[in-house]
């Protein structure tokens, strides 16, 4: 640094002191340049927080966050195009779900049922990545933009503003001792400075469309998602009633057991060794229902004390017409209507959603 430059620096350090210390009053801008600084303070803050929280919006965790960053940090310096994905956490259920999914076969109806449900949700993973660049380039990339270019400008062009104004003010409160051209040139300086830091701030807070257009882009990237979601949950949740539809109109597997023979090693005769199997029974009142409607099997006996209560016997299949409350259920027997304990039945095919 110059003399020149030092000198100016310990001028501007004096006036500093004096207004701060000595309660020396400096030049004081007017109220509209006043609610503009601000309007621009409250937007800096605004941007600093928005960009911080929309991050931990699109990754929560972030001991994922910081993995992913040191990852993708990693492959930038070896030169790898390629970057790693946040863990997104329907795609970690939707993993363990087709894993084991698999692992039970496709013989098993739940086994089946596991890897549609994890399948469905690694699609709502791939959408939620498909969110998160959306975001990144119609919303975080802009906001940061402007955090990096007009308002660190605006808050450069300030900062040097108060600086002049320190130096103008110091030169007029020594007026006598410094040259009147000085003063002048520092007044010049000092107003100059005041004209491009207030024409910046009023360009950047008159630019509502900008800021609009990014919040319509996060809210649309917002939609798009959930309404890719909802379309992959609705085919999902359609094939797993489906499934129970299915399930419910399997047959009735009862355990029975098998005989096998076994060769005596003391005498070499032959006995039988019952040894457990599983078949399918079907009761004639079974055989004759498509379990295609809500319906439920009754386990004991029910015969009603009051008016408006169903009567039936054990075995009874009962079509389910509405649940009252959580003990009641409303159902149809035989042409007959009335109200049951839920605690009496077993449900085969679940009423549908409310």
């Amino acid at each position: 640094m110059s003399v020149s430059g030092m000198k100016k620096q310990l001028h501007k350090a004096s006036q500093l002191l004096n207004e701060r210390l000595m309660g020396a009053e400096g030049t004081k801008m007017d109220d509209d340049f006043l609610k503009m600084e601000k309007s621009v303070a409250v937007i800096h803050s605004l941007l600093a927080e928005l960009l911080s929280k929309t991050t931990e919006f699109l990754q929560p965790n972030p001991a994922d966050r910081a993995k992913l960053s040191m990852l993708n940090t990693m492959s930038r310096i070896r030169g790898q195009g390629k970057s790693v994905g946040y863990p997104q956490t329907e795609g970690m259920l939707g993993d363990c779900m087709l894993h084991y999914g698999q692992e039970l076969g496709a013989a098993s109806e739940f086994g089946g049922a596991l890897s549609g449900v994890g399948e469905a949700l690694q699609q709502v993973a791939q959408a939620r990545d498909a969110l998160d660049v959306n975001v990144k380039h119609t919303f975080i990339d802009p906001l940061q933009d402007l955090h990096n270019t007009e308002l660190k400008d605006i808050r450069y062009q300030l900062k040097k503003l108060n600086g002049r104004r320190l130096d103008f003010d110091y030169k007029r409160r020594r007026r006598g001792k410094v040259p009147e051209e000085e003063v002048r040139q520092a007044l010049d300086k000092f107003m100059t400075s005041k004209e491009l830091a207030e024409k910046s701030m009023f360009i950047l807070l008159q630019n509502d469309v900008d800021q609009l257009s990014r919040l319509a882009a996060l809210v649309a990237a917002l939609l798009d998602f959930h309404r890719n979601a909802h379309r992959i949950l609705l085919g999902l949740h359609g094939n797993l009633q489906a499934r129970l539809t299915a399930a419910s109109n399997k047959p009735e597997r009862r355990f029975r057991p098998k005989k096998i023979r076994i060769r005596s090693e003391h005498n070499g005769s032959i006995g039988f060794y019952h040894q457990p199997s599983v078949t399918a029974t079907v009761s004639s009142a079974d055989s004759k229902l498509v379990l295609d409607q809500p319906c439920c099997r009754a386990m004991y006996s029910f015969h009603p004390n009051r008016d408006g209560e169903l009567d039936f016997s054990e075995g009874d299949i009962i079509i389910l017409t509405k649940q009252v409350d959580a003990n009641w259920y409303e159902g149809t027997l035989g042409g007959q209507s009335g109200l049951f304990p839920v605690s009496y039945v077993d449900v085969l095919v679940p009423l549908p959603l409310p």
